[in-house]
């Protein structure tokens, strides 16, 4: 089911990835919600695979597409401001928690999606709605072969989700717009400088072949952060799409494992209240 809502730029399109039930699409939720925010030039029902896997261990999932993303208003592949994103990031997330109070929530940020939701965490309102963040392939420090660059670099050695992708009419395949890029460079220039006063729980995941997004700048993340609970993942010879590489699944029930643990943690520490 899609619906949108609205930002101070226009309507934002929401995917409701929880689950086949019409009459209560919240009805998985036993565990928690986990809210996705993609990559740049990609949408949140990309992700349909990884939510079924998600609502087997009864989590509920959404997955908001950004302005000029997927089926939210704007031109296609051009993002006036990242901040807008992690604003509208922010504000879907009140809501999530105002509708569906006492329920734990994460967030999913893929690439930039992960600068994004990084951005999102470092303000203290939010970091006290979420249990933790989950960044797969974050855009911390972009490569040559970023398509700020460069187009044309392979992201996952699944030909068949290449394929996919690609001809996905609401993936953007163009040149990348000017200031599109702009925002990925200033988000990232910021996310580096701040690295040390990251504190919010996170669990980040790279492939070291990845040609887009640098695992290093990954691995600087966990090393400086001042997280008390943190986690890191690289997978040997993977590239920048992780849930859509051939061993997805495997990453997937990574993820799952980890929010998990994060949630077996703070029921133990008394943060979650009946």
């Amino acid at each position: 089911m899609t619906s949108s809502c609205n930002s101070d730029k226009g309507s934002i399109s929401v995917e409701d990835l929880l689950c086949d039930v019409p009459a209560s699409p919240w009805f998985c939720i036993s565990v928690g919600i986990i809210i996705i925010i993609h990559g740049l030039n990609e949408h949140g029902g990309r992700y349909a695979h990884f939510a079924r896997q998600l609502t087997s261990r009864n989590f509920g999932v959404y997955a908001m597409d950004w302005i000029g993303h997927g089926g939210s208003d704007g031109l296609h592949g051009f993002v006036p401001s990242l901040d807008n994103v992690v604003a509208d990031t922010a504000a879907f997330l009140e809501n999530v928690k105002i509708e569906h109070p006492g329920v734990p929530c994460f967030l999913f940020g893929h690439s930039t999606g992960g600068a994004v939701v990084l951005k999102a965490a470092s303000y203290p309102h939010i970091e006290r709605m979420v249990e933790g963040v989950i960044l797969t392939s974050p855009a911390l420090r972009v490569k040559p072969a970023h398509p700020v660059v460069k187009r044309g670099i392979p992201v996952s050695r699944d030909p068949a989700q290449l394929l996919a992708k690609y001809s996905d009419p609401l993936v953007y395949t163009g040149p990348i717009r000017v200031r599109t890029g702009h925002e990925i460079l200033r988000i990232t220039a910021y996310l580096t400088r701040n690295f040390k006063s990251v504190t919010v729980p996170f669990f980040v995941l790279h492939g070291t072949a990845d040609r887009v997004t640098d695992p290093l700048a990954s691995q600087d993340l966990y090393d400086q952060a001042a997280s008390n609970f943190k986690d890191i993942k690289l997978y040997d010879g993977f590239l920048h799409d992780l849930l859509f590489e051939p061993e997805r699944e495997e990453i997937a029930w990574d993820i799952i494992d980890w929010m998990e643990k994060r949630l077996n943690v703070a029921q133990y520490f008394g943060k979650l209240v009946d």
